[in-house]
């Protein structure tokens, strides 16, 4: 028969566990101090984008980061129930995975179009932000489609061209 402390004992193990393969897994450059990962980011991406698409990145990120830390909150809250953390380690990783899907759908139009794209994944929604002086119906249908062919449900996609 497992009592109480036994079984927090191998709650709280797996939650470790979990956690430390986690930060085992990731990418060296996430761990590195974040000051310094941002200004670097932030260089190559002026150096490379117009101002309109670093702007919405920048919105992007500042609010990805705030979740992140919320949910970090969460996670290192003692008095916080395990449920209540395994929903914000759920979360986290919601986040890094629509993430992923942002920035392989941009490099998909940067490819197949010749595009610089800003794209945001919200719920079924898809904001995408094309760096353009062409303003085309047909170029605005094909990128949708694009976008659409990575997803089974069918999502909302908007498609803003700025310049």
């Amino acid at each position: 028969m497992i009592n109480k402390q036994s079984l927090w004992f191998l709650t709280l193990f797996s939650l470790v566990l979990v956690l430390s393969v986690y930060y085992i897994t990731m990418p060296s450059e996430l761990l590195a101090p974040e000051n310094q990962t941002e200004m670097e980011t932030m260089k190559n991406i002026t150096v490379e984008e117009s101002e309109i698409l670093t702007t919405h990145r920048i919105q992007s990120d500042e609010n990805r980061i705030s979740q992140i830390k919320d949910l970090r909150m969460v996670l290192t809250n003692i008095e916080d129930t395990i449920d209540k953390k395994n929903n914000a380690y759920e979360q986290l990783r919601l986040i890094d995975v629509i993430k992923g899907k942002e920035e392989k759908l941009e490099e998909k139009l940067k490819e197949k179009y010749k595009l610089k794209t800003f794209i945001n994944l919200e719920n079924n929604q898809i904001r995408v932000v094309v760096e353009s002086d062409k303003h085309s119906k047909e170029l605005a249908n094909d990128i949708m489609r694009s976008i659409q062919e990575e997803f089974e449900e069918k999502m909302y996609i908007s498609v803003k061209f700025q310049y």
